[in-house]
């Protein structure tokens, strides 16, 4: 593990993929982005959460195994106590992880999310992965980022303007030989609009985050090659066609909760955004061991946040979260 982050050598795959692809617009945006979070504006916290990161061990010949469950590192010789501890104390100095499993060498990472669970829901609807370029939109720490690459996907990128995801990502990368996954600091808005770069585009867990969903769908659109691929998770209500549900205030104690719509009215927003081949896939309700404190997440989580005399509602009276994976195309 480097014991500094560079990030001009971070991204210099990826910059140079941009500039090939004739992209130069996002090239040259993404370098002033890095530039700024790195250099000239920092968040208050990234020297702390480098110093956990260059706190991990430089541990010869690892491993990766990215198609199973948890994402797995590991190690040819068995760690010292000293290599051990100088993990442990690094990753608890990245925390707190919400999205995983992960494995590093032996140190398992019980995250908030068993993310694992959402993948096995989405990847049976997905087009064969090898050889794809891959864009997943609010990607988190990049738990998905990494179970498309061990899918076969010719390079990932994620996007997600958490710097601690990105710090999460990289500690994960940082054991890795320079693979074509990257995690930008960026949202979908900040991203060139019709970039048309992409074979397939993941969108879970964002639309209720938006307060403009169509035109959060109209920017996935954008993304994506004419015939690409959009992988659509996101909350939803039982109802018919036109319900959707508008909280007045907090869902489930989140403040940034706009539209919950029904699967109907979800299929015709699709439909009017100019998607084609609209399908849902799976709808589950989320359970409390889905979602759930841990030693590596602290704080409040899904029991928290349901009622405590019903389980099916949320503490402020709203159906309990209930989630949809839909599978659209974009006209070829």
């Amino acid at each position: 593990m480097s014991t500094d982050f560079d990030w001009r050598s971070e991204y210099a795959n990826l910059l140079d993929w941009l500039r090939d692809s004739g992209r130069t617009q996002w090239h040259d945006q993404l370098e002033q982005r890095l530039s700024s979070v790195f250099e000239t504006h920092p968040h208050g916290d990234l020297p702390r959460w480098l110093a956990a990161l260059n706190q991990l061990p430089r541990i010869p010949g690892p491993e990766a195994d990215l198609d199973q469950p948890t994402v797995t590192l590991r190690s040819p010789g068995a760690l010292s106590h000293e290599q051990q501890d100088q993990l442990e104390q690094g990753l608890r100095g990245l925390m707190p992880w919400r999205k995983g499993p992960f494995d590093f060498f032996g140190t398992h990472i019980d995250t908030e999310w068993r993310s694992d669970w959402k993948w096995d829901r989405v990847r049976p609807s997905l087009s064969d992965l090898r050889n794809r370029n891959v864009l997943d939109v609010g990607c988190g720490s990049g738990y998905h980022c990494w179970r498309v690459l061990g899918a076969g996907a010719r390079r990932v990128v994620g996007i997600d303007p958490g710097m601690l995801f990105l710090i999460q990502f990289q500690a994960v990368r940082g054991y890795l030989d320079d693979p074509p996954a990257h995690l930008l600091p960026q949202r979908l808005e900040d991203l060139p609009h019709q970039l048309q770069l992409f074979d397939t585009t993941l969108s879970l867990g964002v639309l209720y985050h938006r307060r403009s969903p169509i035109d959060h769908l109209i920017e996935l659109k954008g993304t994506l090659k004419p015939g690409g691929e959009l992988v659509l998770e996101t909350l939803v209500i039982e109802g018919e066609m036109g319900e959707t549900l508008m909280p007045e205030d907090r869902y489930a104690r989140m403040r940034n909760v706009w539209f919950i719509p029904s699967v109907p009215t979800l299929e015709r927003w699709l439909q009017r955004a100019g998607y084609r081949d609209i399908q849902c896939v799976d709808v589950t309700r989320t359970t409390t061991d889905e979602q759930r404190s841990t030693s590596w997440m602290q704080f409040q989580s899904l029991p928290d946040f349901l009622d405590p005399e019903d389980g099916h509602r949320t503490i402020e009276g709203y159906p309990a979260p209930r989630r949809a994976t839909l599978v659209a195309r974009k006209p070829a």
